[in-house]
């Protein structure tokens, strides 16, 4: 049985692991780690396809410790079990260096298995995950291990892969394989950041492409179509979701309109066109607020239109309304105000409601007491001054008129009027 291409061009030494220049390049500390010869207990962290497993097997080679793969999608407390009866003996004289896949699918007493024999040294863990390990790893397995984020590896640090992998399938196929910078180029682009992906679309592209005079040709247009959207990382309940909106939300705050349609559409590319609806609505109160009140009313209409239009149509109005958000004046006073209301109310600073603001109704003896509301509609401008908080906030004040020309203009006309009762 013919192994994975990516399995078989895996890089064995530092040098060939492209990519994670800030952990692997000449000064880097994760690079000086491995090259002493030791293996403290390690959590790599990044998406899929970025060396985090070739890594593991280099440190493996280099501290002469016996490496066990597990992956903790399918494994075990058992599993695990087994391993560690292996501790101290001749199977495993250096020690073991354990290298567990995925490691958030492990639950909290699985994880505490290991600690006992990370404690005494005996096991060193290499944990992988393509999750938050902050979020996902038990919080005393965290504190003895040191965390390393691994990046999406971009197209051009990829291209030497794919040049080694072209001449492994030579080797294969016993022909001549010519392929352009283009369509190299195309394909790493294509991948996400994930060499493992950029390698199996060449041994896809090799082996589908049809053999003339010896030789067969990578084309642009079969490069397209393996690709697909295979440039997409994206997990609705992982990081990447939540990661996309944000990055969207924070490019509208920023008022970047080609930030905000690009992460719209990383977000509708991917097919989810509910979260960015919900998430411009929230945008619009949030970011652009008071500043421009009526943003709210046509990003609804946006919304409205894109979840009857549905994909791809859809994308038109939510582009208009990320457009929109982008390009507006911001305020977040209506935020800051309910934020800091709602701790208030959380603290227990709340006090009972000014009596001439309950409803009208009688007291315990069955006699009704006069409310002493003023009515504003009765005064001038429709105002006149009164107590509106509880005794025990009289004075806070949670909401501050911002610095554009809405709300200032709503300050000018209040403070005119207020100043003159």
């Amino acid at each position: 049985m013919e192994r994975p291409l990516a399995d078989e061009i895996r890089p064995r030494s530092l040098d060939e692991i492209v990519g994670q220049k800030h952990l692997l390049g000449p000064q880097g500390l994760l690079r000086r780690i491995v090259e002493s010869g030791t293996a403290p207990n390690l959590i790599f962290y990044g998406p899929p396809g970025t060396g985090k497993t070739t890594l593991a097997n280099i440190i493996a080679a280099k501290t002469n410790k016996r490496l066990y793969k597990l992956n903790a999608t399918t494994a075990s407390i058992s599993d695990v079990k087994d391993i560690l009866a292996d501790v101290g003996t001749l199977m495993a004289p250096g020690g073991i260096l354990l290298y567990l896949d995925e490691i958030q699918y492990f639950n909290k007493k699985q994880q505490q298995t290991l600690l006992e024999f990370m404690e005494n040294g005996s096991l060193t863990l290499i944990a992988s995950t393509t999750e938050n390990p902050y979020f996902y790893v038990y919080s005393a397995l965290l504190s003895r291990s040191t965390v390393f984020e691994f990046k999406p590896v971009s197209a051009e640090e990829i291209c030497p892969a794919l040049r080694r992998a072209v001449a492994a399938m030579e080797k294969r196929l016993d022909l001549r394989v010519n392929c352009s910078d283009a369509v190299f180029h195309q394909i790493a682009a294509a991948s996400g950041g994930d060499v493992r992906k950029a390698v199996s679309a060449v041994e896809l592209l090799c082996r589908a492409a049809v053999p003339e005079k010896g030789a067969v040709e990578l084309r642009g247009e079969d490069a397209a179509q393996a690709a697909q959207r295979s440039a997409m990382r994206y997990d609705r309940d992982g990081d990447d979701h939540y990661d996309l909106l944000s990055a969207l939300q924070k490019s509208i705050r920023g008022s970047d309109p080609d930030a905000a349609v690009h992460y719209l559409a990383r977000l509708l590319e991917a097919g989810d066109m509910l979260s960015p609806c919900r998430r411009l609505l929230v945008i619009a109160a949030e970011d652009v607020g008071l500043a421009y009140p009526q943003a709210i009313v046509v990003v609804k209409a946006c919304v409205d239109a894109a979840m009857q239009l549905g994909l791809p149509e859809a994308r038109l109005p939510l582009a208009e309304a990320a457009v929109l958000l982008a390009t507006a004046p911001k305020s977040n006073t209506a935020h800051n105000a309910i934020i800091a209301a709602m701790d208030d109310v959380r603290r227990g600073r709340t006090g009972d409601i000014p009596r001439h603001l309950k409803n009208v109704h009688a007291d315990s003896a069955g006699e009704t007491i006069a409310q002493r509301y003023k009515y504003p509609h009765d005064y001038p401008h429709h105002y006149t001054p009164q107590q509106y908080l509880p005794d025990a906030l009289a004075g806070t004040q949670y909401y501050e008129y911002g610095d554009n020309k809405i709300e200032q203009a709503a300050k000018k006309y209040w403070d005119q009027i207020k100043g003159e009762n």
